[in-house]
């Protein structure tokens, strides 16, 4: 483990040196001390749930909650960990199956796209490929509204050389790093805006998803493969790699990036059916099409909005 001086690297070197067991149940602990003060996102993951799952019964949804909250405790002190961890301590931590289908993947020329989502532990998911691979990755990733903490989680994601590039306008950048036959990783489960966007269907509902990884994947031939780090029932992380998609080239631009991000946002969808209560079901998913869904909070950005004005 990395060494560390004075207080706070004595305190995040304890943070590391906690066992996964015990971190898992402070962290449960911890995520239904939040479910429980956290009126508003305890009502967005119950109507998310309802919403996909409406012949669950009102039980079932309770207790698939509980979870999803108790595992972002988990993965709040995971991420604090973290910030001491050395790659070997990554490494040791975080098994990977599917290693092949990596391995092969890397060997291509025109570069890589990693497509993720917000489950399991995301954050250290790129890094323990990156420590893995001994390569650095280039992450996309939005920018936050907190300054400090969008600071604080940039300074995390680049311990290991890896370049982290904003979303807003990053197609010619994320174009450069295919081309270099570099390693591209985007999480492609949020919203986005109306614009950029193509319909698609999640859960059987339909949504409006980025279609920059299935543009990059079409005019950069590169080979694009589903990953998840997710946590298993002894606590532990397992990075799952799959097997690339198979991306559809019928020459009619349009119809291919609706068919392909068809295909990426289905496998996140798998992954999410797989461990649904690793999702962060915090997100307004569907707002764009079923605003109604949400109606304390569109209320709620509308008095912003005027306020603004």
């Amino acid at each position: 483990m990395r060494k560390q001086r004075g207080f706070n690297g004595t305190l995040t070197a304890f943070i590391a040196s906690i066992p996964q067991k015990h971190i898992a149940s402070v962290g449960k602990i911890l995520g239904m001390l939040v479910y429980f003060v956290d009126l508003r996102h305890r009502r967005i993951v119950r109507r998310n749930l309802q919403f996909v799952h409406p012949e669950w019964s009102q039980d079932r949804i309770q207790k698939l909650s509980k979870g999803v909250f108790e595992n972002l405790g988990v993965t709040l002190l995971e991420i604090c960990q973290m910030t001491s961890f050395s790659r070997k301590d990554i490494l040791r931590k975080v098994r990977i199956r599917g290693k092949d289908n990596l391995l092969n993947a890397i060997k291509n020329p025109k570069g890589v796209i990693l497509i993720s989502a917000h489950i399991g532990n995301w954050e250290m998911g790129h890094q323990s490929i990156a420590c893995y691979l001994q390569k650095p990755l280039v992450m996309v990733v939005r920018e936050l509204q907190s300054k400090a903490f969008d600071q604080w989680i940039l300074k995390l994601r680049a311990r290991f050389g890896s370049t982290i590039i904003y979303k807003e306008g990053a197609l010619p950048e994320m174009t450069q790093t295919l081309r270099q036959g570099k390693v591209l990783g985007l999480l492609i489960d949020q919203e986005t805006k109306r614009s950029e966007g193509v319909d698609v269907t999640f859960f059987d509902r339909t949504i409006s998803a980025t279609p920059s990884a299935a543009l990059l994947a079409i005019r950069c031939k590169s080979p694009v493969l589903p990953v998840f780090c997710i946590r298993e029932a002894d606590s532990r992380l397992t990075l799952v790699v799959e097997p690339p998609l198979t991306m559809q080239r019928t020459g009619g631009l349009r119809a291919d990036l609706k068919t392909n991000t068809q295909i990426m946002t289905s496998a996140i969808e798998r992954a999410v059916r797989a461990y649904p209560e690793q999702w962060f079901w915090f997100h307004k998913r569907w707002k764009r099409h079923y605003p109604n869904l949400y109606p304390e909070d569109m209320a709620r950005r509308q008095r912003r909005r005027e306020k603004r004005v």
